[in-house]
């Protein structure tokens, strides 16, 4: 074009690269061609007077992921280089993490592919390296990230938006750009082509970097990263639901002794269905029971909603594909329907909206919707469990997911339309009386919607104009005048009619009048040192039943804090964590000749002798334990549990019998852990050995039997 010298370069840029995805977006062009196109328009990129190389990155940068800084003229010079333009609560930004990491699957840096993770912080908070490495651990980034707090190489290019792609090549000019998400197919063929096509020019290096990604010492025992935290209580239990968001688990907590009672999917991601040992979730946020047996879970990073059954300790799916969708309406049911990050689920719990067709009223069963916090489409989302006559006296049908509130802009805009409204990334939902209030994060506010009719209206934070979506800050007050700083939880108290809020980029908690729009910040204090407790981007928080205690997800600090409202202190609430029991059903179970034992009563003693064969040796030191396993109320004994006696290679059980009728059976079982060595080697043993009875007519009340187990390094037996 005529008057390319009089644009910015990366306007050209944009405009080349935008030429380039309309001549590859053709029907039916085979990927030969695709990678035929991508080649001309680099022999003329390359070429092109208007690209100069890029300024290399500032000194005194923080880096993450290497262990030392990286240059363009260094370790990055013959490499083709994805600048990834990010900030770290973009939801947009997390969206593109899967299409980077597939491409670094693809090629390593040995094949001549760096990508580069620069981040360029929207809130105040995010320009801290530690709240950068916690989120780089979060999502498992593994690609070096420096920290540019001052936006200089964003502002030295003219970057305009997050997320943003700029591939350079070998020398740093710039080849492409891509803004926003989904160009994952168009990234690939794109760098395949350019690693074909500089390779050709020998200017590819095959020369490693200085990687060292960033090392999790949180034990996976522990919580990592949780994001959300839920309550519930009826007559025969009193319950928190955690997501570990970190772990990529729900667990399911006694909230009186802090006993986990569940772990519900494993540490590793993943999208998989099944029972609470072999589902997988990924990155997983809201949580919501509908009741004690059945939770629903916002899985984020799987783009879906699935239920929790704690009675069939199973998983499924109600909502979305395990890929991100980009559908603004919705309408159709379960699966088939695809969804983008949701972050916050509600139960709501309503009648039809109309009743005229029932007979009486009193007899309508309240129908079950989930109410979910679509931060990736920027929406508010039904999902309507039961089917319902729902706004507008609209029939829905079981199981259908529509966007109810918001037209998908990425926006803080207020209306009595609820399909003229806009949010800006919502991330907290909470049920309150006839409303629901959600945590509007990019916009840093928090705003409800009417669930008469969906009617979108402010609360506090934010700005009159829905564009100024940096209206953030941290201070109380009212309505516009207060300000906060990317929240991400909200809760009702429907005792006391207020609403607390996680203010997470100010890492406080703070609450909500409604009735008058003000918000103040909770002045919460350790309880073990009196001094302000400091939370680290917290991010949930929910009430117990009578509204005295807060649950809060603090985050970064990796725990939950319980708070006392009425002291307005502080105290983590400690998760106690079980190793899971080896079932007796999955050892080797070893069954010895049946013992007769008199049917009036007495008592049985037995001596268990373990011969060894072979070259075979106890352990001295380690343990060689026995437990008795299982038996009946009606035995008595004055001891469970012990050692063998490795002097006597032995130990005996003593049992009070009651009296049975004649020719009853029963049994007892005996748990064994034997550590034995050979030639160095180590051979733990365990297995189970059940001891049949019979209760007879015999003559002698005290019975003595001995059992030998002979222990070899192949087998045990008897």
């Amino acid at each position: 074009m005529d008057d390319e010298d009089q644009l910015e370069m990366i306007d050209i840029l944009s405009f080349k690269s935008n030429e380039l995805k309309q001549i590859l977006s053709k029907n039916n062009m085979s990927e030969a061609a695709r990678q035929e196109e991508i080649l001309k328009y680099l022999a003329k990129q390359s070429q092109s007077p208007h690209f100069p190389p890029i300024n290399d990155f500032k000194e005194d940068l923080d880096w993450f992921n290497v262990t030392e800084p990286l240059s363009f003229e260094d370790n990055l010079q013959g490499k083709i280089v994805v600048l990834d333009f990010f900030t770290y609560c973009c939801i947009n930004c997390m969206h593109i993490l899967p299409d980077l990491h597939s491409l670094e699957q693809l090629y390593s840096p040995e094949d001549g592919l760096v990508v580069v993770g620069v981040h360029s912080a929207k809130f105040t908070n995010e320009k801290d390296s530690a709240n950068i490495l916690s989120a780089v651990q979060r999502y498992n980034v593994t690609h070096p990230i420096v920290n540019d707090p001052k936006m200089s190489m964003w502002r030295n290019i003219g970057i305009k938006c997050w997320p943003t792609l700029l591939v350079l090549g070998p020398t740093a000019k710039p080849l492409l750009i891509l803004m926003g998400e989904g160009h994952g197919k168009l990234l690939t063929d794109f760098v395949k082509a350019s690693l074909t096509f500089f390779n050709k020019q020998n200017q590819i290096k095959d020369s490693s970097l200085p990687l060292s990604p960033s090392t999790d010492l949180i034990p996976a025992s522990k919580l990592k990263f949780p994001g959300k935290v839920e309550y519930w209580k009826d007559d025969k239990e009193e319950l928190i639901a955690v997501s570990d968001s970190g772990n990529n688990r729900i667990l399911i907590v006694d909230a009186i002794t802090g006993d986990v009672r569940e772990k519900i999917g494993g540490t590793e991601s993943g999208f998989k269905d099944g029972n609470f040992e072999n589902c997988r979730f990924h990155s997983p946020q809201g949580i919501a029971f509908q009741d004690s047996n059945i939770i629903y879970v916002a899985d984020t990073e799987n783009h879906a909603i699935r239920r929790i059954n704690r009675a069939k300790k199973s998983v499924d799916t109600i909502a979305g594909t395990g890929k991100q969708g980009n559908d603004r309406n919705g309408g159709s049911t379960g699966t088939n329907q695809a969804i983008s990050s949701p972050w916050d689920i509600c139960v709501y719990k309503t009648q039809d909206m109309d009743m005229s067709f029932h007979v009486n009223e009193s007899d309508v069963e309240e129908k079950i919707v989930l109410l979910v916090a679509m931060a990736g489409s920027h929406q508010i989302w039904g999902i309507f469990v039961d089917g319902i006559i729902w706004w507008k006296f609209k029939r829905i049908p079981p199981m259908s997911c529509s966007a109810i509130i918001g037209n998908g802009s990425e926006e803080n805009r207020n209306n009595s339309y609820p399909q003229n409204a806009a949010f800006a990334q919502p991330s907290g939902i909470t049920v309150g009386k006839e409303c629901i209030y959600v945590a509007d994060s990019e916009s840093s506010s928090i705003r409800k919607a009417s669930l008469l009719d969906g009617k979108v209206t402010a609360v506090v934070g934010g700005d009159r104009n829905p564009l100024n979506l940096f209206a953030f800050g941290d201070e109380d007050g009212k309505a516009y005048n207060a300000k906060l700083q990317h929240p991400l939880g909200v809760a009702f108290d429907i005792n006391r009619n207020q609403l607390y809020v996680a203010d997470t980029y100010n890492h406080k908690v703070k609450v909500i009048d409604p009735n008058v729009n003000t918000i103040i910040t909770c002045p919460i204090a350790d309880s073990s040192t009196s001094e302000v407790y400091q939370f680290n981007e917290p991010a949930g928080l929910c009430l117990n039943d009578n509204g005295n205690t807060l649950y809060v997800a603090d985050t970064n600090n990796h725990c939950i804090q319980m708070i006392n409202l009425q002291t307005l202190r502080a105290k983590t609430f400690s998760l106690k964590f079980s190793e899971k029991r080896r079932g007796s059903a999955n050892l080797e179970k070893l069954k010895a000749k049946k013992i007769k034992v008199n049917c009036i009563g007495g008592s049985l003693h037995l001596n268990i002798v373990v011969k060894l064969e072979g070259n075979i040796k106890l352990t001295e030191g380690a343990p060689q334990s026995w437990k008795l396993d299982s038996h009946s109320k009606h035995m008595l004994l004055p001891s469970s549990s012990g050692q063998v006696d490795i002097r006597t290679m032995s130990f005996s059980i003593d049992l009070t019998l009651p009296k049975r009728e004649p020719g009853t059976n029963d049994k007892f079982e005996i748990k064994l852990q034997l550590n034995a060595c050979s030639n160095n080697l180590c051979y733990p043993k365990s297995f189970v050995l059940e001891v049949p009875l019979h209760f007879g007519n015999i003559e002698k009340s005290l019975v003595g039997e001995e059992l030998v187990i002979y222990l070899s390094e192949k087998e045990v037996r008897i």
